[in-house]
């Protein structure tokens, strides 16, 4: 008789072609699934919260597998962790019913993009976050970022290789914060398009950086033509943030303010 196992799972993402297994390239998912196979002696398969692209990070990724393995929690935990690579980590693992999908059963999902603002380059930062010499305009870039929140048809703002049925998606918040030298983007929505954050952080910083005023987002919103808008942000400060379930799961949740003071210490934010 198989069980249903969820795990939450960490990652840096720099040197894999994204979650997804592909031949001929390394991806997260690929050596997930070998550490587990290895702890369960048998195939394991994954499904996820959410398909991360190549060099894109996972704070709070999630996913399951069913297995006919009996292990307990801490021996998945320390097994996997153990064959795993250091740049990939299980946070936690929990058994979970039946009816539990990471995908569909997920109530929002929250994009976090970091960009350091300053001069200087750092020495410590470079794959994890993105380096804008130029002071940006945090204001500007609120502005146009309030065109964003809701439902709306997000075509200007995904990839041309998105595969979704439907462009539709509702923003439920896009939060600026401001922390010295750092800027974090929070972007949480029912679920993404492709590049669809990347597209988002894209267009804001070229409001912050004066080129375009904060009605342009509105205007390419509106035009629901990806030809209005190519400016796409790089993969380096992307992280998967946290996703959230319904508490009846009862999955653990991620210390967010804890673990976003200690990401940006390491990666040269700590004053």
């Amino acid at each position: 008789m198989s069980r249903r196992i969820a795990v939450g799972i960490e990652y840096e993402g720099s040197a894999y072609s994204g979650w997804q297994v592909q031949n001929g390239a390394p991806s997260v998912q690929a050596v997930l699934e070998t550490a587990l196979s290895r702890v369960a002696d048998e195939p394991v398969g994954l499904i996820c919260a959410g398909r991360t692209d190549a060099g894109v990070h996972a704070r709070a990724q999630v996913a399951h597998f069913d297995t006919a393995a009996l292990r307990s929690a801490h021996a998945w935990l320390l097994g996997a962790n153990h064959y795993l690579p250091r740049d990939v980590s299980l946070r936690w693992v929990r058994v979970v019913p039946d009816h539990f999908h990471a995908r569909y059963s997920a109530l929002a999902r929250t994009y976090r993009y970091l960009i350091l603002n300053r001069p200087a380059r750092s020495a410590l930062a470079a794959g994890r976050a993105l380096l804008v010499h130029q002071a940006l305009d945090i204001g500007a870039m609120e502005q146009g970022a309030r065109w964003l929140i809701g439902e709306h048809d997000f075509s200007a703002f995904r990839s041309s290789e998105c595969q979704a049925n439907s462009p539709r998606r509702q923003i439920q918040a896009l939060q600026l914060r401001r922390s010295g030298d750092w800027l974090s983007i929070d972007v949480t929505a029912n679920s993404f398009l492709h590049h669809m954050v990347r597209n988002i952080v894209g267009l804001l910083l070229t409001i912050g950086r004066g080129r375009s005023p904060p009605e342009r987002v509105r205007q390419q919103l509106e035009s629901r033509s990806r030809c209005q808008g190519k400016t796409t942000s790089a993969a380096v400060g992307l992280y998967l943030w946290r996703v959230e379930y319904p508490l009846a799961f009862g999955l653990p949740e991620f210390g967010a303010a804890a673990d976003s003071a200690m990401i940006e210490a390491a990666v040269g934010g700590g004053d």
